[in-house]
């Protein structure tokens, strides 16, 4: 399971001083794209052969709320892998509370459109070992 650090700014938050529901989007975008990062997967590497990522479907639930100031942690898994989709389990935390979990559909496309596999190696590095 990988985890990733999110400070919260005023930036984040709406009238009420809650964290707007929308910045849960980027938060888990950012967890996903770092968790990719330490595992060795750059976007721009897979620019370059002509593969990106999209988010293809997404469940979440809001099970509370985050505050200014507060530090939380964005933890992705792989729940499953095939050759071209990725399935995530995301939450977020503030220490040991959960405040918003998500299942993630990832697809792999073309960058000039329509569907794509992986490459292997990346295959390889994001299929949870049996």
């Amino acid at each position: 399971m990988h985890r990733f650090p999110v400070r919260i700014y005023y930036e984040d938050t709406d009238f009420s001083g809650n964290v707007y529901h929308a910045a849960y989007l980027k938060f888990f975008e950012r967890g996903r794209t770092e968790f990719l990062r330490d595992a060795g997967i750059h976007h721009s590497e897979l620019a370059a052969q002509g593969v990106a990522f999209a988010v293809r479907s997404m469940d979440i639930q809001f099970d509370g709320a985050a505050h200014i100031d507060d530090l939380l942690t964005v933890t992705t898994a792989v729940a499953s892998a095939t050759g071209a989709r990725l399935m995530l389990t995301q939450t977020i935390m503030r220490a040991d509370t959960v405040l918003t979990r998500a299942s993630v559909m990832v697809v792999a496309i073309k960058t000039t459109g329509g569907p794509a596999r992986m490459p292997a190696a990346v295959r390889a590095l994001v299929t949870p070992e049996s």
